[in-house]
């Protein structure tokens, strides 16, 4: 069966991409891109890195923009960045049967709630699975032992999650100093490949 992991680039996903694969699961990995900045670049290189197909998913813009109203509306992210989330989702289950994404037990955002998730798989016809049962601690521990990882500053050339477009699309509309207020400076964490003598 296949099934569609919504991919970042990072550990997360990429846990759940190799949890879905030895599952048994046909997995792709899929990357929205709005038209704003080619985001999916960094995505499209870490899949490729550990052997998995990588699809980039040409979304509305119109969903973008109406994130940024959000953000700008809130002067705050979450609320945005959840809308353009259950948005993908449901793009997404048009075409695969099971959908997944890297969302763990800690995370704020993106994230479902357990009645949203609900209403997805009802509304969709669609199987969702996610990481909602492991903790920051419990996926570090696993994607060291799997991947070969880079911690460093988040940049336009380095990320693919939604922000890096929700950015581009502030600072368009408003300044670079009114995206950088909403969206400071933090590490993160990328996959660059698998640790020697893992295999998929």
């Amino acid at each position: 069966m296949k099934a569609a992991v919504l991919y970042s680039g990072g550990k997360d996903s990429s846990l759940m991409a190799v949890i879905l694969q030895k599952l048994g699961y046909q997995v792709e990995l899929v990357t929205a891109n709005f038209g704003v900045f080619p985001s999916w670049k960094s995505a499209f290189k870490s899949a490729s890195n550990l052997g998995f197909k990588h699809r980039v998913l040409k979304a509305d813009q119109n969903i973008l923009q109406e994130s940024v109203d959000i953000i700008l509306t809130d002067q705050f992210p979450n609320h945005g960045i959840n809308h353009v989330h259950r948005e993908i989702l449901k793009k997404v289950a048009e075409k695969y049967p099971v959908v997944a994404d890297g969302t763990r037990r800690d995370d704020r955002v993106p994230k479902l709630g357990l009645n949203e998730i609900q209403s997805f798989e009802d509304s969709q016809n669609v199987q969702y699975l996610n990481l909602a049962g492991m903790g920051h601690k419990t996926i570090n521990q696993l994607s060291l032992k799997l991947f070969k990882l880079v911690k460093e500053p988040t940049s336009i050339e380095n990320n693919s999650d939604y922000e890096i477009e929700i950015r581009c699309l502030i600072a368009k509309m408003e300044c670079n100093e009114a995206a950088n207020k909403l969206f400071p400076p933090h590490l993160q964490s990328r996959v660059i490949g698998w640790k020697k003598d893992e295999q998929k």
